[in-house]
């Protein structure tokens, strides 16, 4: 049985991914870290180990895979896009940094690592529509250029060192349990928030732009299958395409009429935000992990958006 830590196990994605693991592994094989506690997470830092880790500080991230006998590291913790544009210097050392840690500590103790790379390492000059598996990456956010760094960093540690390391190039990820923090695609998990309190939404993204996106459910997916692909199966390891659907505002905006029909779509359009989503692709090519590993989602816009509704219905109580 694997004994995995989960770094930045209290964001938008470790918060589900933890307690999707210890399901599946046990709780007692699944240690939650993070920076510092946080109020609203209770149930996951009692529900099993919990470990103050901060990923720029190497003997944390030791101590605590030697304390619970780590075999596996799910390296979560990162600034996201439109937090990285704002801070820069923290976002590279937090992103490159704490990755390179994560990595020699995997090296010296023997431990697997899986670490989520994004569609941010491509830019302007990246074809736009069922983007390459394999293509140019120019980003022109810091977030992106960490992102093509990391893949890097960890091909280089499985040539160089044998370290196991896989990851996937998430697109944008939408849950109705938490929300996102800092990101380019926020605008898809506000928008059915907003839908359901005030029957309406004013976008900071451009009406026509198109983004990749995901439900979280397919992203555990996605993770938990990696993990335990067949490793002689795998040619790409740490920068698998994976998707779900695509669409621009408009288009979540037309999925949400249809269970609320007076929901209106308006726009506020952040320069900083535009720029960096009009960088990205329109649409990924997936076939690499579909072939190397089976990957194939489950869920689509509208069957997203009827699933999130009703979520957030009770946890909003409405």
């Amino acid at each position: 049985m694997r004994k995995i830590l989960v770094t930045g196990a209290l964001g938008q994605i470790g918060s589900e991914l933890t307690m999707n693991l210890r399901d599946i592994y046990g709780a007692e094989n699944v240690i939650a870290s993070s920076r510092r506690a946080k109020e609203g997470h209770e149930e996951l830092m009692e529900s099993g180990a919990f470990e103050i880790v901060n990923v720029t500080d190497s003997k944390q991230i030791a101590d605590a895979v030697k304390k619970h006998k780590v075999d596996t590291i799910v390296h979560l913790a990162a600034l996201l896009s439109a937090v990285g544009e704002q801070k820069p210097a923290q976002a590279w050392n937090v992103n490159m940094n704490g990755l390179y840690n994560i990595l020699e500590v995997a090296r010296e103790e023997g431990c697997s690592v899986f670490t989520p790379s994004s569609i941010a390492v491509f830019g302007d000059s990246t074809p736009k529509d069922s983007t390459p598996q394999d293509t140019i990456q120019r980003p022109n956010t810091m977030y992106g250029v960490t992102k093509v760094a990391g893949e890097l960093l960890c091909d280089y540690y499985y040539h160089k060192f044998g370290v196991d390391t896989r990851g996937v190039r998430f697109p944008g990820l939408i849950s109705y349990k938490t929300l996102p923090g800092g990101g380019t695609t926020d605008y898809a998990v506000h928008i059915y928030y907003d839908a359901l309190k005030n029957k309406k939404y004013t976008s900071f993204i451009d009406k026509g732009t198109k983004m990749d996106m995901m439900y979280m459910p397919d992203a555990l997916n996605a993770i938990t299958q990696l993990l335990e692909a067949d490793p002689s199966k795998l040619i790409h390891r740490n920068a698998f395409n994976v998707t779900a659907m695509s669409f621009d505002p408009e288009e979540i905006a037309a999925s949400i009429k249809k269970e609320i029909p007076e929901f209106e779509l308006d726009y506020d359009v952040d320069p900083v935000r535009q720029s960096i989503a009009d960088s990205w692709p329109n649409s990924l090519d997936d076939t690499a992990a579909r072939e190397e590993w089976g990957w194939k989602p489950e869920f689509d816009l509208d069957s997203m958006t009827k699933d999130m509704l009703e979520k957030l219905k009770i946890k909003l109580g409405i």
